[in-house]
């Protein structure tokens, strides 16, 4: 496609879009960089690429629906035992568990979304170290999350249902706190395996926008190294059984 072209079709002077193209110190909108990657059919990594080259932040990728994972994502889960690991979604939805995650922190066919289940969930909230402390750092963390997608109802039903369901949740709610950290200590006393402390991640899917992997590592010198491993060979033990 000749440059002539291109700007009839982006809708914008011939001469403007040279210099456009020759990286002139020239006033660019996101609007026009659209009009330019819709004439230019770019896909979406194209299109980041083009608005980091006129020195504009790239759109927010739309976040999609929650949808199985794929089966390479499925294998790190799996070659991530016997350490927790979870993919969840822009609302905190489960999307993939592995077995580690279920036999440490609790989680049972009934829990869909991670935190509701740190609020309802009696047995993970039995067993969690510093529920208390945690807590509000949890709400703050997911209000920031809520942030990013403003007209996204589920959110707001999401909320409603909690703020019913735990007065705690409620409270810290209305507190309006925001926090933004991809990472976490988590400590649980778990009935089987004693005192198990993880560093938990959060590494953001890029391929799939809103959808995060969460990994959780023994922390050195806890000892939760060697207590997961027993932990997780006796639940290996009674799956083969």
């Amino acid at each position: 496609m000749r440059r002539e072209e291109v700007a009839v079709l982006a809708g914008v002077g011939v001469s403007w879009y040279t210099w456009l193209e020759q990286g002139r110190d020239i006033k660019v909108s996101g609007a026009v960089l659209d009009a330019v990657a819709r004439a230019l059919r770019l896909d979406a990594a194209e299109r980041e690429h083009l608005y980091l080259l006129a020195g504009l932040n790239p759109p927010r990728a739309e976040a999609g629906p929650a949808v199985p994972i794929t089966p390479e994502l499925r294998r790190v889960l799996d070659a991530w035992l016997p350490r927790p690991a979870y993919v969840r979604d822009r609302h905190w939805n489960f999307v993939a568990i592995n077995d580690a995650a279920r036999a440490v922190f609790g989680y049972g066919d009934d829990d869909h979304n991670c935190l509701v289940s740190f609020f309802t969930n009696a047995r993970y909230r039995a067993q969690h170290a510093a529920w208390a402390e945690a807590a509000p750092g949890v709400v703050a963390r997911f209000r920031a999350d809520a942030a990013r997608y403003p007209d996204d109802p589920e959110f707001d039903r999401l909320v409603a249902d909690l703020t019913a369901a735990s007065p705690e949740f409620g409270e810290l709610w209305a507190r309006h706190e925001v926090a933004a950290d991809a990472q976490a200590v988590k400590a649980v006393e778990h009935p089987e395996a004693g005192r198990l402390v993880f560093e938990a991640t959060l590494l953001p899917l890029a391929d799939r926008p809103g959808h995060s992997l969460v990994l959780h590592n023994p922390r050195p010198g806890s000892g939760t190294d060697a207590r997961l491993e027993r932990l997780m060979s006796r639940v290996r033990l009674v799956e083969a059984s």
